[in-house]
């Protein structure tokens, strides 16, 4: 074997050896996500079927006045779960921006003379804010839930501004999955905020809210979509079955209002989806 033959095969070896490791580089961390990321999503959705069950044995209300710091925790608990997926600085702004809107219904809350725990967080199912009052009429629960997304919503413009505008593509980044999270806590399916606001206005929509999360489950196989739909039947038949006289008789006009604030919030946000994309 000649001197330029030897070099040759090793030119050859060297490039096929190039060719493995980068083929490694692409198939390695996307095949390693997949089974962590369904495995996250799973124990976040048996988490919040736990957390259901646990408030309504009155158990997170004693929590609620008890252990103060469980915000904080299940909020570095969430960042955690979530850097092992996307990186901390998103981990960070994504659960952030989560804080916000619930920081709205904490507000809303205390504004209406309604008790209420901190907010807790659910890694990879989202976060909530436990009520230990009833809300007056269902006027009183529609502000409650709107005021949520519409604080959610403003964070969520502001992040994709900040991002457009400085062009990084991090805050571009969170600001579109914010939105997105509103968008969806806007679907009119209880326990979703949407589910709770279009109550106060039309039944119609909590028909038309299943129509179309059944269609999604069916698309995704999505065990939280799943989770929310089974709890919102429940949640509907507990409110078809034990109805509080004057709930939901509200004035025409107040009705009116509710589902125009609605529907421009949804159409504010639909619209800048498009947004830097």
């Amino acid at each position: 074997m000649t001197a330029a033959g030897d070099g040759g095969d090793r030119a050859r070896e060297i490039e096929n050896l190039r060719a493995v490791y980068q083929s490694l580089q692409r198939s390695g961390p996307q095949e390693a996500t997949r089974p962590s990321r369904g495995r996250g999503v799973a124990a976040g959705a048996a988490g919040a079927g736990l957390l259901f069950v646990l408030g309504k044995a009155k158990v997170l209300g004693f929590l609620a006045g008890v252990l103060k710091w469980k915000t904080l925790a299940t909020m570095l608990l969430s960042i955690g779960a979530y850097a092992m997926e996307w990186g901390w600085l998103f981990a960070v702004g994504f659960v952030l921006l989560i804080f916000v809107h619930e920081i709205g219904h904490a507000v809303a809350l205390r504004v209406e003379g309604i008790p209420a725990g901190a907010p807790v967080f659910i890694p990879f199912v989202g976060a909530f804010v436990a009520m230990h009052g009833r809300p007056r009429d269902a006027g009183v629960e529609a502000r409650v839930a709107m005021a949520g997304p519409i604080v959610g919503s403003v964070a969520a413009w502001a992040v994709l501004a900040a991002g457009l505008a400085l062009e990084q593509r991090l805050l571009v980044a969170l600001g579109h999955t914010a939105v997105l999270l509103n968008l969806f806590n806007l679907v009119p399916v209880p326990p979703l905020d949407g589910g709770r606001i279009a109550g106060a206005f039309t039944r119609t929509a909590w028909v038309v809210g299943y129509a179309v999360g059944v269609a999604a489950l069916l698309v995704t196989g999505s065990p939280v979509l799943l989770l929310v739909l089974v709890v919102g039947l429940w949640t509907l038949a507990r409110r078809w079955r034990d109805p509080v006289p004057g709930y939901d008789a509200l004035p025409r006009r107040q009705r009116a209002l509710i589902a125009l604030a609605y529907a421009a919030l949804v159409v504010g946000l639909v619209a800048t989806l498009s947004l830097g994309a």
